[in-house]
């Protein structure tokens, strides 16, 4: 017997459904609210949550990373009577377990049910995986978890992984991760990164020549992917790789066989391979710059990584981390922190990610080598003046008459463009206000505010905070 917590305000269809679920011998709770659905999920151990996404006090989306967090860790089923697909979308992304429209069948909602409910009880009953060792990938986020979890599951395998993500975020680092939790951890990590493969000497880098097969070639060389046998080949920004290398490195990857240059015989490799790019390869599919067949090959299994400005709750261990191990470098004290400083930190937008986070600390330390505390003003110039310039109140965005924010082709505003403006401005000058407040605090804010932490984000970002 299961339990199960139905959120949704559309109570005729709670009956319907909660007969249906009863028959079926399970325990089921219904709440009409986000604030009720919140309080009874953490109050109890449920093994499924039913989520609408239009609630009276909000979007059901927003509650779904909260709920993941639960010890009871439930499968989420969104539900909704308007279905969309960047809501099914970031509904997929943040965990759940299906996005199903109101408008199906009641069988074809208690389907997903079933299956998720043998998930559960598969996963409860599978013996306890060996902890992960990760490291240098540090922080404890929703997001960073699940990608952790990708990270422990494609381990256990010897699929192709494809990771993505921008420029800075560790795809390098989480690949050494899945080879250093295999069962090839004491053969070769060997990466080839792609934008320096020199294209005059490409296929002898990768796949060696025999000696005299060019000027120059005075004894063998083994390639890389030779020496990746047994262990982990890494590709590293794959996308950069030309279409004439792609169709090569097809059938290697096909086969696992080649042929090093000036050779009549073919050598062998077992490699397990992992890509990473930032690049949009559908985009490139499209715009015929790669190869669709390579494309389904190297996504056997796909890893997303997030942006740190996703992850900010990390921000504050990944510093300490690397302060540590940078003072450690230097022969020096490890630093301590004003609060300022991991408030200016979060609010940056780090575009270029964790590396980019980590070059800033290395230019920091050594601007106040000789000091135990760290302040903002340690912090490289370049950053403080972004940081002191988006600070600066803006100029109000709502301006009633000939606001670019309001239609008024006819002469006069329409009610809803008005009252849409007027809710804009005073959602601004509320945050603005709460922000000032809370001195830049995330986690308060949201406690003062009530929001949760992705809608605080996603309003910050609606209104350029």
């Amino acid at each position: 017997m299961a339990k199960i917590l139905i959120i949704d305000d559309d109570v005729s269809f709670c009956k319907m459904f909660t007969k249906k679920i009863e028959i079926m011998n399970h325990d089921v709770y219904v709440e009409n609210t986000l604030n009720a659905g919140m309080k009874t999920a953490v109050s109890q151990n449920f093994d499924i949550v039913f989520l609408d996404v239009r609630m009276p006090d909000g979007n059901g989306l927003d509650m779904l990373p909260r709920l993941r967090q639960l010890k009871s860790e439930p499968e989420i089923i969104i539900i909704t009577g308007l279905g969309d697909p960047d809501g099914a979308e970031l509904a997929i992304k943040s965990g759940a377990w299906d996005y199903i429209q109101k408008g199906t069948s009641l069988q074809e909602i208690i389907l997903p049910l079933v299956r998720a409910l043998q998930y559960s009880e598969e996963k409860r009953s599978s013996k306890t995986l060996v902890s992960l060792k990760r490291v240098g990938i540090i922080g404890n986020s929703e997001q960073l978890r699940m990608c952790l979890d990708q990270v422990a599951q494609a381990a256990q395998s010897d699929a192709n992984v494809f990771i993505s993500g921008e420029t800075g975020t560790g795809k390098e680092r989480f690949a050494q991760v899945i080879h250093e939790n295999s069962n090839r951890v004491n053969e070769n990590f060997v990466t080839v990164d792609c934008t320096a493969l020199p294209e005059t000497i490409v296929e002898s880098v990768l796949f060696g020549h025999k000696k005299g097969s060019f000027t120059g070639a005075d004894k063998d060389h083994v390639g890389l992917i030779k020496h990746a046998d047994k262990g982990t080949l890494f590709l590293d920004e794959i996308g950069d790789l030309t279409l004439s290398l792609q169709k090569t490195f097809l059938r290697v990857l096909e086969e696992h066989h080649f042929r090093p240059v000036g050779s009549s015989q073919e050598d062998s490799s077992n490699f397990r391979l992992i890509t990473a790019t930032n690049r949009n390869l559908d985009d490139m599919v499209n715009n015929m710059e790669f190869r669709k067949d390579l494309l389904f090959r190297l996504r056997s299994f796909v890893i997303e990584l997030p942006p740190l400005r996703d992850r900010i709750e990390d921000i504050k261990d990944i510093t300490m981390y690397h302060t540590a191990k940078i003072c450690d470098r230097y022969g020096i004290e490890t630093k301590g922190f004003s609060p300022e400083f991991f408030s200016v930190l979060e609010n940056y937008n780090w575009p270029g990610n964790v590396r980019e986070l980590v070059n800033v600390l290395e230019r920091t330390i050594s601007a106040a080598r000789y000091e135990g505390t760290l302040f903002p003003r340690h912090l490289p110039i370049s950053l403080r003046v972004i940081i002191a310039r988006d600070s600066v109140t803006q100029e109000k965005q709502i301006q009633y008459k000939g606001s670019k924010n309001i239609d008024t082709s006819d002469g006069f505003p329409k009610l809803k463009d008005y009252r849409d403006a007027a809710i804009d401005d005073v959602e601004k000058r509320y945050l603005e206000d709460l922000l000032a407040y809370t001195g830049y605090n995330k986690k308060v804010a949201c406690r003062i505010s009530g929001l949760s932490r992705t809608r605080l984000y996603t309003l910050l970002k609606k209104y350029d905070l």
